[in-house]
């Protein structure tokens, strides 16, 4: 089946300044971060009560599994072993829309336990999954197999000012790079802001950013480059900066912590406007009260159909009619409250 991600990318590519094509992906990776945690803490929506146990990882899968069949985000990001359970197991992806992807890496930064000190000490390259895993589920895959799996990952990186850091990371980058290549694998690169005090100033920090993501791919010819780009939202100004850079360099960006309903639907409008073409949500769209309507929203915004602010309306108004109650009050939830910008 034609997958949505490709057509939107082949759109942007042949007309970036026009095309109105955007791509909305579901981090449902988390499992790599906060382990037990990940699905999200259980809550009885009718009177708007958690108590104190969190969701299985079967809750975890049938949510996917429901986001995958409404077929409105373009990509679903998962882990390799949840992949191999839907994708290559359950083959929820083969009549579908929807491209599957895997979090290729997974740097210290994001290792998120609880009682883990990991993302406050300087970002550390580590990869539990191998491509070979991702693609067919196996170390040796047979010659000339079907990838059953997925052709897509994640692959992240966080600069923070430290040379024997930095060149470690890139290094491990170089060699994933040509190992994705020789096996046909494609990615998307994630840049986070630095984890830890970089010895810059804050105001500095978005252009410490865009100078490391353009360095860095400046050696790398087409068939090496990313399919598109995962970076905090730092402002109008350091997204257009690298929106217009390369044009030929699709940007998108990261949703960072859950924060109030406006805070999500205001991020992905101002982001369109200053030329990002896709938002990956993860916690936005997992600790929202309705994932699905949530979806539904997003994608009603960037297809200019509602503005953000009437967006939190409508999903509100959903909301009631579905008889649940929401985790905030109206007054509350249409406030913007900030959206972090890094992982935590």
């Amino acid at each position: 089946m034609i997958k949505s991600l490709d057509t939107k990318i082949a759109d942007i590519r042949a007309n970036p300044s026009g095309s109105k094509a955007f791509i909305i992906a579901d981090a449902k990776d988390a499992d790599m971060a906060f382990g037990i945690g990940a699905p999200g803490p259980r809550r009885n929506s009718k009177i708007n009560e958690y108590d104190s146990s969190w969701k299985s990882l079967e809750d975890y899968r049938a949510q996917i599994r429901d986001v995958v069949r409404q077929g409105i985000v373009d990509i679903m990001l998962l882990s390799a072993s949840n992949l191999e359970t839907l994708a290559m197991e359950e083959r929820l992806f083969e009549n579908s829309a929807v491209t599957p992807a895997a979090r290729a890496n997974d740097t210290s930064d994001v290792w998120a336990v609880r009682g883990g000190k990991y993302p406050g000490e300087a970002s550390r390259s580590f990869r539990t999954a191998t491509i070979d895993h991702i693609m067919y589920g196996s170390i040796d895959p047979k010659p000339n197999e079907k990838v059953p799996g997925a052709d897509l990952g994640l692959y992240s990186i966080t600069f923070t000012n430290n040379l024997d850091e930095e060149h470690h990371a890139l290094r491990e980058f170089h060699e994933f790079r040509l190992e994705a290549e020789r096996k046909g694998f494609r990615y998307f690169l994630e840049v986070f802001n630095p984890n830890v005090e970089p010895g810059i100033a804050e105001a500095d920090i978005p252009a410490f950013v865009n100078d490391h993501v353009i360095r860095s791919l400046a050696g790398v010819t087409k068939r090496g480059r990313p399919l598109f780009l995962k970076i905090a939202y730092n402002g109008p100004h350091s997204l257009t900066e690298l929106v217009n850079y390369d044009p030929q360099l699709i940007v998108g960006i990261l949703g960072g912590s859950a924060g109030t309903t406006y805070d999500a639907f205001k991020l992905i409008s101002d982001v369109q406007k200053y030329g990002a073409r896709v938002a990956l949500f993860g916690r936005k769209i997992n600790l929202s009260e309705h994932p699905l309507t949530f979806i539904e929203m997003l994608r009603r915004i960037v297809d200019h159909q509602i503005t953000a602010e009437e967006a939190v309306k409508a999903y509100h108004d959903a909301l009631k009619k579905l008889g649940m109650k929401p985790l905030r009050e109206f007054a509350d939830d249409k406030e913007l409250t900030g959206t972090m910008t890094r992982y935590r």
